[in-house]
């Protein structure tokens, strides 16, 4: 049973939370906020972390707590929202009189055991519109910023603490501190929670969740989806069938590489299904990413359908959809909460209600990084694990615009030679996706002495830890001259190439 209950209002970064605490070696669990007190008590955890989340308290409809929770004689931190909720019920909460967002620096007066640790002056990421300004007996304010009288608060005698800004970001320097003070010294957590035991624990929900019967899995050999599948290989075995649809917007010699791999990882029930015909005309006239999202997602269930009903007619069984859903692919489709907004829609996320078979995603929970984690424990090759995330859509979000024949051979021609250079100089490994995109603009440019007018490759690589964020990569002048060289040279149609150094945010790291 999870040490650490986090009530999710909706955050965008709510799983951060549960992540950092899992990182101190303690298991995590995010409830929704409508969680009773009752379900709370009978789950007996150490603490509970109310999230932050898009609202302010006093908004209609806005997300709320069942007060009896902080009742209970748990230790409550509330985290942005989660204190301004606390500051609702036990004093005076001013709607959007003060705006705070970035990074800020806290001032603190009394360190207690919740800053136990840090500076008298911290640099915290703030990023609220409300603020509490009036607090009830036994509350006591530990830290304040220069605009806000309350940025950390105490109550001893009924376990209450809250922080204004947000602990679980990177931008936070010492917010694991504070995460740890709350996890250890106020909620005596015992470490109990590693790899190891989250994968015996996820080969055993498996097991339990499909018992005699079968699952069928569209795989991509993508991490996610891979180790997916081989986790659940692990758990049942033979049980499992996987099948690849290649829909025609897949990297350069991608279907025979995962081919191979999976006849590596010795999967008995393996399928490859050659659509890329239908995927094409279906995209055709298409420009909006959105709806060409939601076609790519259509066809492919009714491309998979279509697979499933035949096998289905050699074994009855099959009644379990897999998936290699993550986190990230949740957090941006909205899916962990009803109150966190929506970025925009992924495939595997976006089932039609008509959909016969049972659904299993035994990665929803985790990122990227812990995935790849995972797979070292289930003893995968680092060849496949350490491949760079590529998306369901393929290379339809990469062509900006309308995706015809010709636009997806060049594109897959310039990536390819992006990501050999990237890997025969070492630079592979240390950017954690790298992508080129097809611009829907044309340029002039000169070849052999002669006029041309032709297309522009746009290249982009990130560092990240967990997909949430992202920086560009400092790829050096010298490899990135001798990647546009050779996209110039070799490849038909393109005479110009530009290099992407947008952050995350503002921009997302895929175009669409």
């Amino acid at each position: 049973m999870a040490q650490i209950i986090i009530i999710n209002f909706g955050s965008q970064v709510v799983h951060l939370i549960a992540r950092r605490i899992r990182e101190l070696g303690v298991y995590s669990e995010i409830k929704p906020c409508d969680i009773s007190a009752k379900e709370i008590k009978k789950l007996n955890p150490a603490g509970i972390i109310l999230s932050g989340g898009p609202n302010s308290v006093y908004e209609k409809n806005a997300p709320t707590l069942d007060k009896k929770i902080l009742e209970l004689g748990i230790p409550v931190l509330g985290i942005c929202y989660g204190m301004q909720l606390i500051g609702r019920y036990y004093g005076k909460v001013l709607a959007g009189k003060l705006k705070e967002y970035g990074k800020k620096h806290i001032f603190v007066k009394n360190n207690g055991k919740l800053l136990k640790g840090l500076s008298k002056k911290e640099q915290v990421w703030m990023s609220h519109g409300d603020l509490v300004t009036k607090l009830g007996k036994d509350f006591e304010v530990l830290a304040k910023t220069k605009t806000c009288p309350a940025a950390v608060i105490r109550n001893e005698n009924k376990k209450l603490y809250g922080v204004q800004f947000h602990p679980e970001v990177v931008h936070t320097v010492n917010g694991n501190k504070v995460l740890k003070n709350f996890v250890f010294d106020i909620c005596e957590s015992k470490k109990d929670w590693d790899f190891k035991s989250l994968r015996d624990e996820l080969i055993r929900e498996v097991k339990d969740t499909i018992k005699n019967d079968y699952v069928i899995m569209g795989v991509s050999g993508g991490v996610d989806s891979t180790v997916a599948a081989d986790l659940m290989h692990e758990a049942i075995s033979d049980k499992i069938y996987c099948v690849f649809i290649d829909h025609g917007l897949i990297r350069k010699n991608e279907a025979e590489e995962v081919k191979k791999m999976f006849k590596k990882l010795k999967f008995k029930n393996f399928f490859m299904v050659d659509a890329s015909d239908i995927f094409l005309d279906k995209l055709k006239g298409i420009s909006d990413p959105e709806k060409k999202r939601k076609i790519i997602g259509k066809t492919f269930i009714e491309v998979f359908e279509k697979k499933v009903i035949e096998l289905e007619k050699k074994n009855p069984k099959i009644r379990f959809l897999g998936q290699g859903t993550i986190y990230p692919d949740r957090i941006e489709t909205a899916q962990p909460s009803k109150n966190a907004d929506k970025i925009k829609s992924h495939h595997n996320v976006a089932l039609p209600k008509k959909m016969k078979l049972k659904v299993i995603e035994p990665l929803k929970e985790l990122y990227k990084d812990e995935v790849r984690k995972l797979g070292k424990e289930l003893k995968i090759h680092d060849k496949i694990l350490l491949r760079h995330p590529f998306p369901g859509p393929g290379l339809a979000i990469r062509i900006l615009g309308e995706v015809t024949k010709e636009k997806i051979k060049i594109l897959q021609e310039a990536d390819h030679i992006f990501i050999e250079e990237l890997k025969s100089s070492g630079y592979y490994q240390k950017t954690w996706q790298a992508l080129s995109a097809l611009l829907p603009v044309k340029t002039v440019g000169v070849m052999g002495d002669k006029r041309t007018y032709e297309n522009i490759i746009s290249l982009r690589a990130v560092t990240s830890v967990d997909a949430m964020t992202a920086d560009w990569a400092k790829l050096p002048f010298e490899l990135l001259e001798k990647i546009s060289s050779r996209i110039i040279n070799e490849v038909k149609g393109v005479n110009r190439v530009v290099y992407d150094i947008s952050q995350k945010p503002p921009a997302t790291i895929e175009y669409e």
